[in-house]
């Protein structure tokens, strides 16, 4: 194999995979990249065997071939390399030989046979999603998604198309148990079966689709082929396996009858739980709320540091009710709110709250209590 390419497209080309390797080297193979050339065109392939993704730039190819180099060696070689194109050919035992400029490197790599299969796809019967707005959803419950490897079935994303009145809705959830994060959008384009029940993006499957999604504006491909979804978008295609399980029926824990609307400047109200989270710890992590007419008074103790205590102004006209949320969980949605209000919707003391958005209701996030 033979080729040159220039050095912004390698560099580009490993980069994009970098999240993918294998980092614990249970296969060698794993940790490798596959560089296939052919018709004037690299194709690099990743897989951690969980997901794996597929890129093709254009390059000057003098002899087809393929061979498979550590991904993370050569993206430190390339990056590195001078601003002139880079050169590559492959020797006996898979040794290849790199020039650029004036630098020359010998590496070894293992053999391509090795690598595992790319699945083949074919994009009939694929739903076309707008990138933007898919990063902007993904943004807005990736935070909830459970961390505990043995809760296997929240360790990613629920997808999912409802029908409204309005036509399609795609619906992503994710909860750890302690919150949970509802985020809607209309769609277009025809409906695909398997999103009618609901799949489990994995963790690591969203990570790579926010990142596809944030390269550039446009449209992307989303398919299923078996046990795994598919992403096209331009010269990339990323496949992951879906999460094996159930997701629980989110429609249960939203709350229904938290009649008591407390209405806040999102700003104001962010930075007031930051000052309050300073004195909060592992042990004494609840922020206290004592909520009157237009007044929410947030406090937090810890007995190895001191205390807080901070009054909004709010709009609510009802009972005095006190609660008490971990401050953390409610920064994280904050976060990722846009609008300048937002709507805390409470029932009593010891009922979950409902936090969304003023002017919109594409957003809904679930936070449970502490105890008083």
């Amino acid at each position: 194999m033979e080729f040159t390419i220039e050095k912004d497209a390698f560099v580009k080309a490993l980069q994009k995979i970098q999240g993918i390797v294998e980092r614990r080297n249970t296969m060698p193979i794993l940790s490798n990249v596959l560089i296939e050339a052919a018709d004037n065109v690299l194709t690099f392939i990743a897989t951690d065997l969980e997901v794996g993704m597929k890129s093709s730039y254009q390059a000057k190819v003098i002899q087809d071939g393929r061979i498979t180099l550590s991904a993370k060696k050569l993206y430190e070689i390339i990056r590195e390399l001078p601003e002139e194109p880079v050169r590559l050919i492959t020797k006996e035992n898979d040794w290849v030989e790199i020039t650029c400029g004036k630098a020359k490197f010998s590496i070894v790599g293992l053999s391509p046979d090795e690598f595992p299969f790319f699945p083949k796809i074919n994009e009939s019967g694929f739903l076309t999603l707008d990138s933007s707005k898919l990063a902007k959803m993904i943004e807005q419950t990736s935070y909830a998604i459970c961390h505990d490897e043995t809760k296997y079935n929240l360790n990613g994303i629920l997808f999912k198309i409802n029908e409204s009145p309005e036509g399609h809705r795609l619906v992503l959830v994710a909860t750890d148990g302690h919150r949970l994060s509802i985020s809607e959008n209309n769609i277009d384009g025809s409906d695909i079966e398997s999103l009618e029940k609901g799949v489990i993006f994995p963790k690591k499957g969203i990570l790579e689709l926010k990142k596809l999604c944030d390269e550039e504006e446009g449209d992307f491909k989303l398919g299923f082929i078996e046990n795994s979804a598919a992403v096209i978008k331009g010269n990339s295609t990323v496949v992951m396996r879906l999460v094996d399980g159930e997701f629980p029926d989110y429609t249960r824990v939203v709350p229904v009858g938290n009649n008591r609307e407390i209405k806040v400047k999102k700003e104001i109200f962010l930075h007031s739980l930051k000052r309050m989270a300073i004195l909060s710890s592992e042990k004494f992590k609840g922020i206290k709320f004592e909520i009157t007419n237009d007044s929410m008074e947030i406090s937090s103790s810890n007995p190895e540091l001191g205390e807080a205590r901070e009054e909004l102004e709010v709009h609510y006209s009802g009972e005095k009710i006190t609660t008490r949320f971990n401050a953390r969980y409610l920064i994280d949605v904050l976060n990722i709110i846009t609008d300048d209000e937002v709507i805390l919707l409470l029932r009593d003391e010891m009922s979950p709250a409902i936090l969304k958005q003023a002017g919109s209701e594409d957003l809904l996030a679930v936070i449970m209590p502490m105890r008083l």
